[in-house]
């Protein structure tokens, strides 16, 4: 489905473009802020784009459903006396998996599911736009700044909102075209981990709508409850290793038809521009 540059036209290349896929908590963020750090690099974030140009309007409009419902704030609000704002960054995303939010009982936060499913939509369209968005903002880059290189951070969801196995898939065919495009694939341990981390402090995440309403019926019949008494967090402990085990095989035709992987501990032995650009030369020479 793509051309694969050779390890010495990758070394030769003036203008290294590269995009890292994966699950979260793997390295991506980690090892582009440090390229973005050492200097050269540009830094675009899926998931900043998202919560800011795409979504930012739905997050701050609900900080200000809750701030209506306290009489003091609504007054302050209504007279223009106080501004309500989302501070997210490359590395506190919490604004927009608080939007997210999770379905159940809305007693402990849940959301109704419908509500959680349009929430959801809204997602996946941003997320689309944010990855169109990326050959964009890599010519932007070089044009206003003179960054030649660039490092897309993908989230996590990029394998929900695309079909790897379609050669024509647009959005895939726009990346490829832009960057090499990078797995950072986690061992068993390293999703073991994963899931040990999510059951400690489980957060809001996008999923693929089919796979999201087939695991809702089916916790719903596990539990014997309805909609409006299930527990927010148990249900998203319990699809978390589930929607692991449903993005792996996703990841991995990503790799074998659009790009490369490399395993996650070669990404965290990775300390500047040098030991990237050896690492991705030593994995195309193996392929």
């Amino acid at each position: 489905m793509i051309t694969r540059p050779t390890a010495d036209a990758w070394r030769q290349q003036d203008r290294k473009r590269i995009l890292f896929f994966g699950m979260s908590g793997l390295g991506k963020t980690h090892v582009s802020s440090m390229l973005r750090d050492c200097g050269g690099w540009f830094h675009y974030s899926v998931d900043y784009r998202i919560g800011t140009r795409y979504m930012g309007e739905h997050i701050v409009d609900n900080f200000k459903r809750e701030a209506m419902r306290n009489p003091f704030l609504a007054e302050l609000l209504l007279s223009d006396s106080i501004y309500i704002a989302s501070n997210i960054t490359f590395h506190n995303l919490a604004p927009l998996s608080t939007y997210l939010g999770k379905p159940g009982d809305p007693a402990k936060g849940g959301l109704p599911f419908d509500e959680y499913l349009r929430r959801q939509e809204q997602h996946r369209v941003a997320e689309v736009a944010a990855l169109l968005d990326t050959a964009h903002f890599a010519h932007r880059a070089e044009d206003l700044y003179g960054y030649r290189d660039f490092v897309c951070d993908s989230g996590g969801s990029i394998c929900e909102v695309v079909d790897p196995e379609d050669p024509e898939d647009p959005v895939l065919t726009a990346l490829s075209d832009t960057a090499l495009m990078v797995w950072i694939e986690g061992s068993d341990a390293h999703t073991a981990e994963l899931v040990r981390r999510f059951d400690k402090a489980p957060k809001p995440m996008y999923y693929q709508p089919a796979f999201l309403t087939e695991k809702w019926a089916e916790y719903l019949d596990l539990k014997s409850v309805t909609e409006d008494k299930v527990d927010p967090d148990d249900f998203v402990r319990w699809t978390y290793a589930r929607a692991l085990a449903h993005r792996q095989p996703r990841y991995a035709a990503m790799a074998r038809n659009w790009g490369l992987s490399v395993k996650a501990e070669d990404i965290a032995a990775v300390r500047n521009a040098e030991d990237l650009t050896k690492l991705v030369a030593r994995t195309l020479e193996a392929r």
